[in-house]
Order: C-alpha cells, then sequence, then structure tokens
C-alpha cells in the first residue's frame, strides 16, 4: 500500500529543505526526497552570502531578501545563531573615473526600493539623492516612499554579530576615508559602496538546523530517486520512487536546484531556466593580506588581466583560452573564511559564464585558481604575491540554474498540485527561507506578499512582464 503526504518536495538542497520547514511548520505532512544526502549537490558549494541590495525593475527582489534576512535573523536568534550570520556587509570598490557615479546610481535605485538609507561620505554633498518615487513593474506602477541621502560618521561593520546595524548603504568618496578603514584596497580605489544589510553564514549549518526544525514536526527525508510523476486528470496524485513503495500526496514541488528541467518533463513541462558554471577557490593568505574582519570585497570594475608577451602567447594559441586576453566582466570578489586562526580566503569571479549543460561532478578549469587570483588582485594588490608563488588551491563549484532576469520562479505551475521553487541563480542561500516562505503561503491558501506575482512562474504569461524582459537591464547577479 502507498504511504501518503499531503506534499512531496523533490530535492533536499538548501531550497528543498526550507520548503520543507515552512510547509511543516504550517502543519503538512511533508516528505522530502532526493537520492543524494542533504546538501550535497550545489548547496556546500555556495560562498553563502546575503544581501539585500538588488536593482529593479519594482521592489520585488528588495522584498524578498528583506523577508528572507528577517527570517535568517529570527532563527538565529532562536538557535543562538547556530548558523554563524554576521553583518559585515558587501564593500563594492572601483577605480574606474566614471565608477563613483555608477555606484551611487545603483545604490540611490535600490535604496528607494526598500534595502534602508543612503549615506554620503565625502565628494559633493550638495548633491541630493532623491529620486523617483514611482517605479514602473510593466505596467503597473509600484509606489515606493523615496529616501535623501544622509551625510553622518561613517561607521565600520563588526566582524561578529547582526543587531543594532545600520541598514542601507554608505558611500565613501574620500579617499583618505577610504585608506583609513580599507588601506588593502588598491591606491587606485576612488569609492566604495558599503551595503550593510548583508554578510555571510555557514549554510550547512543553516540547512542542517532547518531540516532537524522541518523533521521535529513530522517531515520525513527519503533518500531515493524520484522516477516518475503521477498526474491524473491533470493533477497531481503521487510520485513513483526508485527502489521504494510509491507514495500517494495531491501537492508536489520541485526544488531540484540545477535539475529543475529534468524535473520539471516528468510533469510534462519546459521550464524557462538555463544553468551557469561558477566555480569557488579557497586559499590560505599566509601572508595576512586581508584582515580577518574584512567585509565581503567585490571589483566594480572590469578588467584587462596583465599577462607576460610568454602568457599571452599561450592563451592566445587555444580557444578556450583566447577570452583571457580581452576585457573581463567586473564582478571578481572575495572574503575571509573560517573561524580563529583560520588564514583562508575564498575567491569567485564568474568571468565566463554562459549557458552549459550540467554535469556533475563539475568538470574541471586548470586557469580558473590563477585567473581568479589576478582578478581579485587587481582590488587588492597584495594578492599579487599569490600570483608569483600560488598557495595550494582548493576548488570547487556548482551551477547557477536562473532564468533570463535572475529572478526566481515560486508558486504554482501549470499542472493542478504542482509547484516550484527554483531558479534562485547564485543566491540560494540568501533567498531560501523568504522563498519557502511565499511557496508555503501558495501551497496552503495563505495571505500573499505583494511581490508574489513578479516572482510566479504564471508572469511568462503577462505581455506586460514579457515587453518589460525585452529591456531589462541589471540582474543584480555577481
Amino acid at each position: 500500500m502507498a504511504s501518503a503526504y499531503d506534499v512531496v518536495v523533490c530535492g533536499a538542497g538548501i531550497a528543498g529543505v526550507a520548503a520543507a520547514w515552512a510547509l511543516a511548520e504550517r502543519g503538512a505532512r511533508v516528505l522530502l526526497v532526493d537520492e543524494r544526502p542533504p546538501l550535497s549537490l550545489t548547496s556546500d558549494k555556495s560562498t553563502e552570502c546575503y544581501r539585500n541590495l538588488w536593482p529593479g525593475p519594482g521592489d520585488a527582489m528588495v522584498r524578498l531578501m528583506n523577508r528572507s534576512i528577517d527570517l535568517l535573523e529570527q532563527l538565529a536568534d532562536e538557535s543562538d545563531n547556530v548558523f554563524g550570520l554576521n553583518r559585515r556587509g558587501y564593500l563594492y570598490a572601483t577605480a574606474d573615473p566614471a565608477g563613483p557615479a555608477l555606484l551611487r546610481a545603483a545604490a540611490e535605485k535600490s535604496c528607494v526600493l526598500g534595502a534602508g538609507e543612503l549615506r554620503v561620505h565625502g565628494g559633493d554633498q550638495r548633491r541630493k539623492a532623491e529620486v523617483g518615487r514611482e517605479l514602473a513593474l510593466g505596467q503597473v506602477v509600484v509606489p515606493v516612499v523615496g529616501r535623501r541621502s544622509s551625510v553622518v560618521g561613517y561607521v565600520p561593520a563588526p566582524a561578529h554579530g547582526y543587531r543594532g546595524q545600520p541598514d542601507g548603504a554608505d558611500l565613501l568618496l574620500d579617499r583618505a576615508l577610504i585608506r583609513r578603514h580599507f588601506p588593502y584596497l588598491s591606491e587606485r580605489v576612488t569609492a566604495v559602496l558599503h551595503a550593510r544589510r548583508c554578510g555571510w553564514l555557514s549554510a550547512q549549518q543553516l540547512g542542517t538546523y532547518l531540516l532537524e526544525r522541518a523533521r521535529a514536526v513530522g517531515a520525513c527525508l527519503a533518500l531515493a530517486r524520484v522516477e516518475e510523476v503521477d498526474v491524473t486528470n491533470g493533477s497531481v496524485a503521487g510520485v513513483r520512487l526508485r527502489g521504494a513503495e510509491d507514495v500517494r500526496a495531491g501537492c508536489f514541488v520541485n526544488a531540484a536546484g540545477p535539475l529543475l528541467r529534468e524535473v520539471g518533463r516528468m510533469l510534462g513541462l519546459e521550464l524557462p531556466v538555463y544553468s551557469e558554471r561558477h566555480r569557488k577557490l579557497a586559499f590560505e593568505d599566509r601572508l595576512g593580506v586581508v584582515p580577518r574582519d574584512a567585509p565581503m570585497l567585490i571589483w566594480a570594475d572590469p578588467v584587462e588581466l596583465s599577462w607576460s608577451d610568454e602568457e599571452r602567447a599561450l592563451l592566445a594559441e587555444a580557444p578556450e583560452t583566447h577570452h583571457l586576453l580581452g576585457r573581463l566582466p567586473a564582478g571578481a570578489h572575495t572574503r575571509p573564511e573560517g573561524h580563529g586562526a583560520s588564514q583562508w580566503l575564498l575567491a569567485l569571479w564568474a568571468y565566463d559564464a554562459e549557458p552549459v549543460d550540467e554535469v556533475f561532478p563539475l568538470p574541471a578549469d586548470e586557469q580558473f585558481a590563477e585567473v581568479a587570483l589576478r582578478g581579485v588582485a587587481e582590488m587588492i594588490p597584495g594578492l599579487r604575491a599569490y600570483v608569483e608563488r600560488p598557495p595550494r588551491p582548493v576548488l570547487d563549484g556548482g551551477y547557477y540554474t536562473k532564468t533570463r532576469e535572475n529572478r526566481p520562479l515560486v508558486g504554482p505551475l501549470e499542472v493542478r498540485g504542482a509547484y516550484i521553487l527554483g531558479a534562485l541563480s547564485g543566491y540560494g542561500v540568501m533567498a531560501a527561507c523568504g522563498a519557502a516562505d511565499l511557496l508555503a503561503a501558495h501551497v496552503t491558501g495563505g495571505p500573499l506578499p505583494s511581490y508574489a506575482a513578479a516572482l510566479s512562474p504564471a508572469r511568462y504569461r503577462d505581455p506586460a512582464y514579457q515587453a518589460l524582459l525585452e529591456d531589462w537591464g541589471e540582474t543584480g547577479q555577481l
């Protein structure tokens, strides 16, 4: 006889675990299914960071992230911060002459959308940062209360803790002030933007805590492969698991991360997502170049790397490396990793992001460690010592599975009883709790937040949204 549940969640990454937690907390009988151990496919390859600084159009992403961070802080309070949430912030640095204006414009837009207050330090204080109070999302006008930028003394973020810190962002335009607080940055830096409701945590500890919470209120975990979703008369009726008894359930959640498309086809659906490879480098900062209390550090400028004549000749020979000789995109970033006496840094840079087929394990890339090091060394010159004498690298990575505009898919699918929580791209850890909260509202018939429609799969059937996609602009991806 088949076992029965209210909901089957397919995928035990951070999204699926969060979904099981949110649904079980609302009283649903949940079965979480994955053929791999929880949090082991992509979620353990994360940078483990979070932020509420996001571009438009509209305020959907800022509101989602604010809700998710609210939940993270509540969970940290309840667990004595078992997953090590901090509030060090994201620090975007630029040496481009146009960079200060670009950072300011981006911060103003995000702050108006709900990220908080913009505080400007140095530069032209006569300029007011009041921007438009109405932002259009398709043909729907979303009123947003604008805020003026204020000038107060800059206060760096603490290394630990998350309470009692400012939100919004601090824009530092005074080079002396930048050097005082961030002397390890390039002397070429002309401005830094310190986004404040940002930081990082342990994704493994967060996921483990959520899974424990879910199981404590009745959720079950099955280490099995979903072979088939039973759709009868247009509605979900259950699932078939390899090597296990069938499961009856009227609700099925596709939370399969980089396998979203494969699982979607079990429902007869082609989902509007694709995947990119994203790699991560870990290495020991044995020279102590980056202080252990540093925030997340992001180079906001495109880069042309400096190569010797011999290196250029070698790179030019192979089609797969020729692109490294040209202008590479902005976004090289690094942060301290570990506790106590740890000297480890993480470095990431999506300089070659393009749609690919998902292959496990991730194919090797012999150039990534050196290229990532060179990229972050543009921002932090002291790291150039490691280009000449490389530390032993530790490499891993995963897939960013995403929609074209880099917004998630959260809500009902076209098959009755089928839902999705996916396309969380590179922000799965930070968005999981908020997205799971939204999914649970959809499944249980609870009140939906204002941003629900902007994240629902049904948005692609809206002509106004389709028109908006043609001129989308920034996607918020690092």
